[in-house]
């Protein structure tokens, strides 16, 4: 940043309701520094860069690297993003293993997308779970300030807010999950389930994607810790929570605009050049089993076998950046997932034709753009997702005089916004690769009526009205509690001094 004194800086956030104007501070697992122009693998940090660009907000995340050794004082490297920052905090590296794969990916991610069989967890993993959450609350203090509001992102952070509960923090604290909450008895296969869910009444608003995830999160609070529900709002010891929905959105006309330009990238020109005439399917998703990545290439597979008419008129890009990796269940994918690709192409190749183009590296936003353009089929498929932005991102980059046709799982969230594609169930091959083919021959007039009825949609829940909606709710929430007259730091508080790591100088400094 240009200055060291970050607490000089003015972050602030007005609610759409003429509110008071507060400091905003956003907390994710991890942070993107990433333009438009390098590499994005997409989900909560891809979605959260252009809005905290623009509001000022300080984003609060992880930098990758791990600290051995208690630390007395959380580190953090500080740098400028548009209006405003990012807090990019070191983690206790005696847990992060246990926080990050141990819980939060291999007990949290499978319930919440309703895989309770690959539930792979200990107790070393839980308490290490609560211990980042714990070192999370304890950096946030650093930020706080008389008007400080915090919005807390997703399932690594369940207990984020009972932690900063308990360190005294009464200022409004929010909470939004990026994923599906599954039913009452699938969350029920999660250890210390009720903990968490306990602790997450500490948040005053908590977000979810759709109706139906809202509805199974209520459902648990009134079954299973006998609380009472009214309008949507849960009172516990916390006081009282309120559940809403916020469906996450994109910024269409920046897609739009990254499609208009792309045609001249080379990764877009060269790919445009090598099919020769033949239409394009697209699939864009991390290697993960909540994507129906399996599911999908069987259906391409069964296409080609069903149609052999199709061969060499259509060929299917896959882009499917690897993660996670060091999580069998992941490793067991992409290994099944290499192999059936090497089969269909086998059955279906020819010498100079490849049915399925299976590529495992991320591309920038505008080179996506550019590529979901260039397919005549989006194909997003996933068995269970939160909302994927991918099918919102597909739609926002078609050419308006000759839109593509989006074929969209009815299990990912934005099924119930995108109803005019064509909505299918991944478990069913046989319905998905006749869906394909039907999307492949679809007329333009009807093209271009559900691409309409969909932009129109995209349009009026872009990601900045989702983001201003939910600060906006918070501020309401938070009223709901009587806690406002305790919001001040207390003025006999020492001052904040916190060492940082200067990027452009990369010279010690302390931020005070």
């Amino acid at each position: 940043m240009t200055r060291n004194h970050i607490h000089e800086r003015t972050f602030i956030i007005r609610s759409q309701s003429g509110g008071n104007l507060v400091n905003l501070v956003v907390v994710s697992n991890r942070v993107s520094r990433a333009s438009a122009n390098e590499p994005m693998t997409g989900g909560l940090a891809a979605a959260l860069l252009p809005v905290v660009e623009k509001s000022g907000a300080i984003w609060v995340g992880s930098s990758g690297r791990l600290r051995e050794g208690a630390q007395k004082e959380p580190f953090a490297e500080i740098e400028a993003l548009g209006a405003g920052a990012l807090a990019m905090l070191d983690l206790p590296a005696a847990h992060y293993e246990g926080y990050y794969e141990g819980f939060a990916n291999s007990a949290l991610w499978p319930a919440l997308h309703s895989r309770t069989d690959l539930i792979r967890t200990t107790q070393d993993n839980y308490q290490s779970y609560r211990e980042v959450n714990s070192f999370f609350a304890r950096a946030l203090l650093k930020f706080r300030k008389p008007d400080t509001a915090f919005w807390i992102q997703d399932y690594h952070f369940l207990a984020l807010g009972a932690e900063l509960r308990a360190l005294g923090v009464t200022h409004p604290i929010g909470f939004f999950l990026h994923t599906p909450w599954p039913t009452r008895d699938i969350f029920g296969g999660v250890p210390h389930h009720r903990e968490l869910v306990e602790a997450m009444l500490a948040y005053d608003l908590i977000g979810f994607q759709t109706d139906g995830d809202r509805d199974n999160f209520l459902s648990y609070v009134e079954a299973d810790l006998g609380l009472e529900v009214s309008g949507g709002t849960v009172q516990s010891r916390y006081g009282a929570a309120r559940c809403a929905v916020f469906p996450i959105g994109i910024d269409p006309a920046k897609f739009a605009a990254f499609a208009a330009k792309s045609s001249s990238h080379p990764d877009v020109s060269r790919l445009r050049r090598s099919l020769n005439g033949e239409k394009l399917a697209i699939g864009v998703d991390r290697v993960d089993y909540s994507k129906g990545l399996v599911n999908r290439i069987e259906a391409f597979d069964r296409m080609l076998t069903a149609q052999p008419q199709l061969k060499r008129s259509v060929s299917l890009l896959q882009i499917a950046t690897l993660s996670r990796g060091n999580i069998e269940a992941y490793g067991d994918l992409q290994n099944q997932l290499a192999k059936l690709v090497s089969d269909v192409n086998g059955r279906h190749g020819e010498v100079d034709w490849t049915p399925i183009r299976y590529l495992n590296k991320g591309f920038s936003q505008t080179v996506l753009a550019g590529l979901y353009r260039t397919a005549q089929v989006g194909v997003v498929t996933p068995l269970h997702d939160g909302m994927n932005l991918v099918a919102k991102e597909y739609v926002a980059a078609q050419n308006p005089v000759d839109p593509g046709v989006l074929v969209l799982s009815k299990f990912a969230g934005a099924a119930n916004e995108l109803d005019t594609a064509l909505l299918v169930n991944p478990n069913d091959i046989d319905g998905m690769a006749r869906t394909i083919a039907t999307a492949l021959s679809m007329p333009l007039l009807e093209r271009r009526m559900r691409w309409e009825a969909m932009m129109t949609k995209l349009r009026a829940g872009t990601i900045q009205e989702w983001f201003s909606d939910f600060v906006d709710a918070l501020d309401r929430a938070h009223a709901l509690n009587d806690t406002a007259a305790n919001d001040d730091v207390p003025a006999s508080e020492p001052p904040v001094v916190w060492p940082v790591h200067s990027v452009a100088s990369g010279a010690a400094t302390r931020l005070h």
